[in-house]
């Protein structure tokens, strides 16, 4: 019996997310492609026959610019813009089949993704009513972008590491995130052995481990954020397997979401699947609040107010994270709860730039008031 053909929905090589069928542009011409974008701000053409590659190219570039032809011509791939592109992809099904055919017919269709590193220049912008990006555009220029240096192209001659265990756990002892950087694009096991890290007793050595593996995916994911978006997945798949404990899980994704919520805070929401679990309800919050301080935004896009209930909490650290998390949103809804938190000094730690931090509820609800009335909340 013949194998059963494997067959998914397209994702964003640069998120992981699926995305959706790319549809005609208001103002689509007949040599034209259709257009998606995914919600990492990346935009993709298809190319239902794989014939027209080249051309795809072109008209995604051109599209990710807002339509300014004359602009997308002086990037440079790399250094300006990423690209990326999922093959045997069937239009009509909107599946991607592993085999390339399907009911006797030949898929060969071409997804086409670019992503631009950083904001477009205040004069590029649509080139009129007849631009060929439209809505899709103007959904990509709606979202902050980080302007993060791009890590150098490694040298194809180079000699490759090998990332071992010992290797691996030497580099995060010393705190060489560089060599562990270098070591990813080498080796792309590097990602998975720094995640086995996790798996330890004492508190203090996870959180390092997840600030750690943050800031390599930082940088990592200016060239190659699929591997980060892999990460991403099977931190979710070990969240999600009853039969392992979660250690560190949570506080790396939210530490990786935080670090790059540009690219890839679509995985947010997801948090929320583990927030009434009493193991993991603590992490949640803190992720939340560590994504919040970069883009409020993505936490308000959340069904946020069912957060509000953290604040009367029996646990410190979950009443501690959540005042930090409505701080950093400025969430005017609590304020007076915030105020009367201020007279509660019950003591809980939190995590910064891997470093455990000693507080208490009544210190973080005083920043948070601040934050909310138009002060710093790092004050």
């Amino acid at each position: 019996m013949a194998n059963e053909k494997i067959r998914t929905r397209p994702w964003c090589p640069f998120c992981g997310q699926k995305v959706g069928k790319a549809i005609d542009s208001p103002a689509r011409k007949m040599h034209e492609f259709a257009i998606g974008d995914c919600q990492c701000g990346a935009v993709y053409t298809c190319d239902p026959t794989g014939h027209n590659v080249g051309a795809a190219m072109v008209e995604t570039l051109v599209y990710a610019c807002g339509g300014n032809a004359d602009y997308a011509w002086e990037l440079l791939p790399e250094d300006d813009y990423l690209t990326g592109r999922i093959e045997n992809y069937d239009e009509q099904h909107h599946q991607v089949f592993d085999s390339g055919n399907v009911d006797g017919r030949s898929v060969r269709g071409v997804l086409f993704f670019v992503r631009l590193h950083g904001d477009l220049p205040g004069g590029v912008k649509e080139s009129g009513a007849e631009s060929k990006a439209g809505t899709v555009q103007s959904q990509v220029e709606s979202k902050p972008r980080y302007n993060h240096p791009i890590e150098p192209v490694p040298d194809e001659k180079r000699v490759r590491q090998k990332a071992t265990k010992k290797h691996v756990k030497e580099l995060v002892s010393k705190g060489d995130i560089d060599g562990l950087v270098s070591l990813c694009f080498d080796d792309k096991k590097t990602l998975r052995l720094m995640q086995r890290l996790l798996y330890d007793p004492v508190d203090a050595n996870r959180w390092y481990v997840a600030w750690a593996i943050g800031q390599v995916c930082a940088r990592v994911s200016t060239l190659e954020p699929g591997q980060v978006s892999q990460l991403l997945h099977r931190l979710y798949e070990a969240c999600s397997d009853s039969a392992a404990t979660p250690w560190g899980m949570i506080e790396t994704i939210g530490s990786i979401i935080s670090n790059r919520p540009d690219i890839f805070g679509a995985f947010a929401r997801h948090l929320l699947n583990y927030l009434n679990d009493p193991s993991t309800c603590n992490q949640v919050l803190w992720a939340l609040s560590e994504i919040a301080e970069h883009r409020p935004d993505l936490i308000r896009d959340l069904p946020f107010y069912n957060l509000f209930r953290f604040l009367e909490d029996p646990d410190a650290s979950n009443r501690g994270n959540t005042v930090k998390l409505l701080g950093r949103i400025k969430a005017t809804e609590v304020v007076s709860q915030l105020v009367e938190l201020q007279n509660d000094t019950t003591e809980f730690t939190f995590c910064a730039d891997g470093e455990l931090i000693l507080s208490t509820v009544a210190e973080e609800a005083e920043r948070a008031i601040r934050a909310i009335s138009g002060g710093s909340s790092n004050e």
